[in-house]
């Protein structure tokens, strides 16, 4: 079985077991998934949901944001991890919006990895599940499972979001990802598949009998 041969086993049963996905993380619009998607580096999205609950009724807006000032940001977040720095990224970039973008988020990959603490990836969440815009935002997950999967061979995340993009078509790119972390969490856990016995794993490489180690990012 050839790699492509493999992306559609993949995709054939992540539309069969997901056919109808949900975005993890709630937001009340663009600006608090961007925000979301920033605190969720290093955290549960469970975690985060638990933690804006409480601040997204009434804060929505940089303007909010820049009102409250970091210490008091700092205090509605302390629950999420490292939430000093991401404090601090969160207050500049609602600075950032009001000055440059007249507080809207930015349409652009290039401009929203320009703001503090957006990388690539957060920028790929936005852009698909903000904007719906095709993206494949890659995280450690999905690149530990490409490489369970024989999609990519995991040199980094990079590699392996331009290995996903030529794999899959671009209309399934949104979905897609979120599928693949969906089934990560439920069947292809890192500590009970260990690529041997989940779906995917089994009809990919029905041969596998020892544990895959994939290649961190």
């Amino acid at each position: 079985m050839n790699e492509i041969q493999r992306a559609k086993v993949v995709l054939r049963i992540l539309d069969k077991t997901y056919p109808n996905i949900r975005v993890p993380l709630k937001s009340r619009n663009v600006f608090t998934l961007l925000i979301s998607v920033l605190l969720s580096a290093q955290c549960t999205d469970v975690n985060v949901n638990n933690v804006t609950k409480n601040i997204y009724p009434k804060y929505y807006k940089p303007e909010h944001f820049v009102k409250l000032g970091r210490k008091k940001i700092e205090k509605l977040i302390r629950k999420i991890g490292i939430f000093r720095i991401k404090a601090k990224s969160i207050y500049n970039l609602s600075k950032i919006l009001i000055k440059k973008y007249k507080g809207k988020v930015p349409k652009t990959f290039e401009q929203l990895e320009q703001l503090p603490g957006v990388g690539h990836k957060t920028a790929g969440v936005v852009m698909s599940q903000g904007f719906g815009q095709p993206a494949f935002p890659i995280d450690t997950h999905i690149h530990r499972l490409s490489q369970r999967w024989g999609l990519t061979n995991g040199k980094n995340v990079i590699q392996t979001e331009r290995d996903l993009k030529r794999l899959f078509p671009k209309k399934n790119w949104n979905k897609l990802h979120l599928q693949i972390i969906y089934y990560g969490r439920e069947y292809c856990k890192a500590r009970e598949c260990y690529g041997i016995s989940c779906k995917i794993c089994t009809t990919c490489y029905p041969k596998r009998k020892k544990p895959f180690k994939a290649k961190k990012p």
